[in-house]
């Protein structure tokens, strides 16, 4: 097969994702959305949802159009301060492909947002005229809405690059990689900024509402309720969606990246690297397809038990992924060279394999520290009958435990990916994780809708029996998503790796030492960025919180008859408040990961960042995982006491639980999947700047 087929192929499949996804979007617009108050209630967290995109792209686009210039015109600056030097490899294509990317990851975060938006009082409805059935079907068309908007627009934009961006089969890395940063930068700012909004909205609501009040969650007199349900919205799925994008995307660019780097030093040949270089884009065409089926998978099973229907197609798809990732990679692999050895053809599927079960893993890993299931969470429930503060720690220690077994997993992935194909196997591991991604994302987008649609089904006063159907898929959505945590940190830790690997052949680092001073204070320098990272987006929610807070409580205080049901409170206050601080909130932490790996470049040189790069990563990934499931653990021990443990709902136990679960959510949905995003956007940025760094 030739370069232009397989890529051709891979569109091809982006293409179908889009088709797919378009005919999902309009069967869930065909469902009935429910009565008029419904369709009101749905309607404002449209519109809520739809205002705060509107202001959070507006803010992001000026970085990008900044960021583009500069691209742009960096060869012409370093030409005149440096007329003797070789002419730089940035300029205008990387800037372009970076525009593309950062293009690409707001309209899937757009489309999924619409989508769910959209679904959520037709899930409430599906519930109640259709059963669990009813119910899921809706609710995961929504999500993979957003999963197939993710993949098909990604790997569409990659291929329509790679088909401009080539010359006699070799594409133009520099350029591309631009289109990694484009979609990591968006990425960063949909995940900090969609979680400080939903974190300060649900913290404010809950507090208020259910410890102060004695109200139920997602009682129609609670005015922070609407913001809350926006926030699930702009941040677990816009925001998650432009996570697993950039960690898609950067997946198959770090492979066609290092595949370059030992073309270029002679290391392979050009048809070894030809076949390289299909090889992730055919891997994430048959994830495509799988993923397809397993969303398929879903819609036609039973609906009675919906975890079992959502895990078995999660499984489907993963293994006819390795299924198809064997063949394509028998008929396209070749024998090839690295650093240290020679590999086999089968390398590559081997590391791809090392990759897909790391993941499953990693995933249920959290599954067990998160989960109701399991002991872990069970006893921090028990616990919660000490008070607030044993909940806390409680948490804080079962997310710490959680990290020992996910990073003696990654180690042995690396170790084991390594072997078999060397730094290219390790970035085949990461897309191995991410093959998927349709199917990931689908399932962990359904969350949010089902959350939706519970409050939909409170607020529109539905019959009890609605609000227990989409209860249970509710907290069946908390597992897939402490599932897909899993995956997204795991994955992260492995494109961070490959994409800093990438960085240090493009800047010629051959060898860097340990004990070299500049290594030694970019080490440091990294491992400290994530704890400031994470202190600034801890504020930035406080605020939010804060205000949120002393706006709940004031109408309530002051709008007449609200607590008696008599008056209506005014959603649009709290939405608006949630809006101007996590737009505040998300601008210094992003301004610092966009600007840290350029002064350190500067300053301590290829080597120094390389030292940053890494320390961030090992620092980064164990406080991603910590925080994670410490905050999902805490969030479910809270609905294991509103299941009628511990005194249920109202209890002490369960005042101290919602405490704990508002100290947890911006650890699992704000920080946690941010650093995610840090680690892989300073990599991604010191990977398209090598060439600007190893002129100094």
């Amino acid at each position: 097969m030739s370069v232009d087929q397989g890529i051709f192929v891979a569109l091809i499949f982006g293409i179908l994702a889009l088709l797919f996804g378009g005919y999902l979007a309009s069967y869930v617009m065909k469902q009935d959305p429910g009565n008029e108050r419904m369709q009101k209630i749905s309607k404002m967290v449209q519109e809520g949802a739809k205002a705060f995109l509107k202001r959070e792209y507006t803010y992001v686009s000026g970085f990008v159009i900044v960021i583009a210039g500069l691209i742009a015109i960096a060869p012409f600056l370093m030409a005149a301060l440096a007329p003797d030097r070789p002419p730089l490899e940035l300029g205008v294509r990387t800037s372009i492909c970076f525009i593309i990317g950062a293009f690409v990851s707001a309209l899937s975060g757009y489309i999924g947002m619409s989508i769910a938006t959209r679904s959520n009082a037709r899930t409430a409805e599906g519930a109640r005229t259709g059963g669990v059935h009813g119910a899921l079907d809706v609710a995961i068309s929504g999500g993979a809405v957003m999963g197939m908007s993710v993949v098909g627009l990604s790997i569409t934009g990659l291929c329509v690059l790679l088909l401009i961006f080539r010359k006699e089969g070799i594409v133009d890395p520099i350029a591309i990689n631009g289109y990694a940063m484009g979609a990591s930068l968006v990425a960063l700012f949909a995940r900090s900024g969609g979680g400080i909004f939903t974190k300060g909205a649900d913290m404010g609501a809950d507090l208020v509402g259910k410890v102060e009040a004695g109200i139920p969650e997602d009682d129609p007199r609670n005015p922070g309720v609407i913001a809350d349900n926006v926030g699930d919205n702009v941040g677990d799925v816009a925001g998650l969606g432009a996570d697993l994008l950039e960690s898609y995307v950067e997946a198959i660019i770090a492979s066609i990246a290092i595949a370059f780097s030992l073309l270029i030093t002679n290391i392979i040949t050009l048809e070894q690297f030809q076949a390289l270089q299909l090889i992730p884009l055919l891997v994430a065409a048959a994830g495509i397809f799988s993923s397809i089926l397993g969303v398929m998978y879903v819609k036609v099973s039973s609906g009675k038990n919906p975890q079992k229907a959502l895990m078995n197609g999660t499984y489907i798809a993963a293994g006819l992924t390795i299924i198809l990732s064997y063949i394509i990679i028998s008929k396209v692999g070749v024998p090839f060279q690295g650093l240290f050895g020679t590999f086999s053809k089968m390398g590559p599927f081997w590391a791809n394999l090392f990759g897909i079960v790391s993941g499953i893993i990693v995933g249920f890993t959290s599954e067990y520290f998160t989960s109701a299931h399991y002991k872990p969470v069970r006893k921090l429930a028990e616990s919660s009958q000490s008070g607030p503060a044993i909940t806390v720690t409680g948490g804080m220690a079962v997310g710490m435990m959680s990290t020992a077994i996910p990073l003696i997993v990654l180690a042995t992935a690396v170790i084991f990916s390594y072997k078999v194909s060397g730094m290219y196997g390790i970035a085949l591991a990461s897309l191995g994780m991410l093959a998927t991604t349709g199917m990931i994302v689908s399932v962990d987008s359904y969350g949010p809708v089902a959350d939706n649609a519970g409050g939909i089904a409170e607020m529109a006063h539905l019959d009890k029996s609605v609000r227990a159907i989409t209860d249970n898929l509710d907290a069946v959505g908390n597992t897939t998503a402490a599932i897909g945590k899993g995956f997204a940190i795991g994955s992260a830790a492995f494109a961070a790796l490959s994409l800093t690997t990438a960085f240090m052949g493009s800047a010629r680092l051959v060898d860097v030492q340990l004990t070299e001073p500049k290594v030694i204070a970019g080490l440091l320098i990294g491992g400290m960025l994530p704890f400031l990272f994470c202190s600034l987006l801890f504020g930035a929610v406080s605020k939010c919180a804060f205000q949120m807070i002393a706006e709940v409580r004031r109408q309530f205080r002051e709008i007449k008859g609200l607590m008696e049901g008599k008056a209506d409170p005014d959603p649009t206050t709290c939405v608006a408040i949630s809006t101007d601080s996590a737009i505040k909130g998300m601008l210094l932490p992003g301004t610092i990961a966009i600007l840290a790996p350029v002064i350190i470049g500067f300053v301590l040189g290829p080597s120094g960042l390389a030292g940053m790069l890494i320390g961030a990563l090992v620092v980064g990934v164990m406080l991603g995982i910590q925080m994670a499931n410490s905050g999902g653990a805490m969030d479910n021990a809270k609905k294991y006491i509103e299941a009628g443990n511990f005194g249920g709902k109202g209890s002490e136990a369960h005042k101290a639980a919602v405490v704990g679960d508002t100290v947890g959510d911006p650890l699992k949905d704000t920080v946690g999947p941010s650093i995610n995003i840090l680690i892989k956007l300073m990599a991604v940025i010191s990977l398209v700047l090598a060439p600007l760094f190893i002129m100094q």
